[in-house]
């Protein structure tokens, strides 16, 4: 609690406008002359024992009131004290309380309303005494409230139905270091990810200085694929049926149902003041979603209806020293799908498709994906054949973890997540079926008889961070024979190097049939040697890479070194004509997104970002 204490000759204050949070009914105006005023902030330690809280703050009220000699206090709201407030509720609880005792000790008590823009005017005596300011806290021996404890239990569901212990998988498998790091027995690994080194060596992405940390410069080569990576997860969901939405990334936290959203994640947020406002940035899409939910005219008749949004950008104020790489960042993008749906028995159906597609996910990246199932034990009990239903769906071993009791707004979510070259998990695709949120911001849909349901949300991003896809996928290079890109996000899909300058004109010419034909293609124009030309093609990943002399000129067959298929120091060539070449990549990068080079067709002319 912050106090500031005024002893007036008079004050008076006139409520003009509401906030959200406004509340009714309330005294509009009011004067007290030669009172006290108490203007006050309620913070949110003091949840932790708001009885001490207002016990405190009584006995600094009737104490200063006694040394000043006046018998009238005016109790007064005032967020401005504070940049971390305690919620709404809480807040004119706790004002109301301190009216109610201080009347009892037998001062005239006024209370100023809560949640209203007031013009207020006041006369400050002016003596030793007449300003003053408390910080008050719950005393350290208060009684926290007890947390409920909560049991996990852990065990793997195999395809077949059958339920193992954890221990049976406790190898060398991606499972096995998903199951170490939930069950807190991985065994740290020194040293940065393997993909540090290369979003900077490879041009794609680097820290910005200047900025927060976790917050990133994408370079060209990177940005395409930062964008490939969005166009693919896009097209995803509108196949499935969702309709795209972009909502603001910062939002109002007197709005009641934002700040009990927000605050489950205390500590992971960015939050500031804008003019009178508590402010906060989303850390995920959630807010707008929920919001535009909740002003909407729902029929059942639209349900399943699902909203999506690429969150560029979520903030999460995560510890600095955790902040490394693509992996923990404070600004990512992130894909967030939220669908409502008309009951529990529709959201499984929904939760079934929306699994399938982050399993799809980790075959369209190359990068092998495993799970975790969690949801309470009276959900395990009651849909037991729903979730060995899906575990079989999914082909693969599951690590299944049931909580004693629901403490978050999901009863049931999936993980899945690629390993990392230190054989760590990279969250990626989720699902959750969220029971909480749709009452708490009001979202509803009513049934013939005219009864409220307040219906089941998923949250679901069927990629996971852009930014963790792509380390996921950098990461998965260090299990490749030569280190290679999906030939549909490569930046340069097919470099042409001319031997001498008198195959150049010929080398641009394939270059700009290649880029009509949507592939990605550049030249090295450059004064170097054949030999580092051809190694700069490697040190880029390039897919593809031809060089052409008079033997091309003539012939016009083209001599490929197809990245994907070659091996340390045995380079795997083919000899195909353009056609062939463009049916080739065209049957590799089907169904997936295109871009044009965002570099340079010549790399003479491509800077050095790094």
């Amino acid at each position: 609690m912050r106090l500031l204490l005024i002893h007036t000759d008079f004050i008076e204050y006139e409520a003009k406008k509401k906030t959200k949070i406004a509340e009714e009914p309330c005294n509009p105006a009011g004067r007290l002359d030669d009172a006290l005023v108490a203007f006050c902030a309620v913070e949110s330690a003091d949840a932790d024992g708001i009885d001490d809280v207002i016990a405190q703050t009584v006995d600094a009220i009737k104490d200063t009131a006694g040394k000043v000699e006046c018998e009238r206090v005016m109790v007064y709201p005032y967020a401005h004290l504070s940049s971390d407030l305690a919620s709404p509720d809480i807040a004119v609880t706790t004002l109301k309380e301190i009216e109610t005792i201080l009347e009892k000790t037998g001062l005239e008590v006024k209370r100023a309303p809560f949640g209203w823009y007031k013009s207020f005017s006041l006369s400050c005596k002016g003596h030793p005494l007449s300003e003053l300011s408390r910080t008050i806290s719950p005393s350290e021996d208060v009684a926290k409230p007890e947390k409920k404890q909560i049991e996990h239990k852990f065990f793997v569901l195999t395809p077949e139905g059958q339920i193992r212990d954890v221990k049976d998988y406790i190898d060398n498998s991606p499972l096995a270091a998903l199951i170490q790091k939930e069950m807190g027995t991985a065994v740290p690994v020194g040293g940065e990810p393997v993909h540090v080194d290369l979003m900077r060596s490879k041009e794609f992405v680097d820290y910005e200085p200047v900025s927060d940390v976790g917050h990133l410069r994408w370079l060209p080569r990177g940005k395409i694929i930062r964008d490939l990576l969005a166009d693919y997860a896009l097209s995803l969901v509108l196949d499935y049926g969702a309709s795209p939405v972009e909502t603001p990334v910062m939002y109002d936290l007197a709005d009641k149902a934002i700040f009990e959203h927000a605050d489950k994640f205390g500590e992971r947020q960015y939050r500031f003041k804008s003019g009178n406002r508590n402010m906060m940035l989303r850390f995920a899409a959630c807010f707008g979603m929920f919001t535009t939910m909740r002003s909407m005219h729902i029929s059942p008749n639209h349900l399943p209806m699902k909203m999506y949004e690429l969150s560029t950008y979520s903030f999460r104020h995560e510890q600095k020293g955790e902040v490394i790489g693509l992996k923990r960042l404070r600004a990512f993008t992130m894909p967030d799908m939220h669908s409502l749906c008309r009951d529990l028995e529709n959201a499984l159906t929904c939760f079934e498709e929306q699994l399938a597609i982050g399993w799809q996910t980790g075959r369209d990246f190359g990068t092998n994906l495993v799970g975790i199932f969690r949801c309470t034990e009276e959900f395990y009990k009651e849909y037991e054949a729903w979730i060995k239903k899906i575990v079989k769906e999914s082909g693969v071993p599951i690590l299944v973890e049931t909580l004693s009791d629901r403490v978050h707004y999901w009863i049931a979510k999936i993980d899945l997540a690629a390993i990392d070259g230190q054989n760590r998990p990279i969250e990626n695709p989720t699902v959750q079926i969220d029971v909480e949120s749709s009452r708490r911001f009001g979202i509803k849909y009513h049934l013939a008889d005219g009864t409220e349901v307040y219906p089941p949300i998923l949250h679901c991003s069927p990629t996971g961070s852009i930014e963790r896809v792509f380390c996921a996928i950098l990461e998965n290079t260090v299990n490749q024979q030569v280190a290679h890109l999906p030939t549909w996000l490569t930046p340069t899909q097919v470099r042409i190097i001319p031997v001498t300058d008198n195959h150049l004109e010929y080398a641009k010419e394939l270059a700009g049939r290649l880029t009509s034909a949507k592939i990605r293609a550049d030249v090295d124009d450059r004064d170097d040697s054949l030999n580092k030309k051809i190694r700069a093609a490697g040190m880029d990943w390039v897919s593809y890479v031809i060089v052409v002399g008079d033997s091309e000129l003539k012939s016009g067959d083209l001599t490929v070194t197809v990245r994907t298929r070659s091996e340390p120091g045995k380079p795997f060539k083919v000899t195909c004509k353009f056609d062939d070449l463009v049916k080739m990549i065209n049957d590799e990068t089907a169904g997936m997104p295109y871009r044009p080079m965002y570099t340079p067709g010549l790399l003479s002319l491509k800077p050095r970002y790094i």
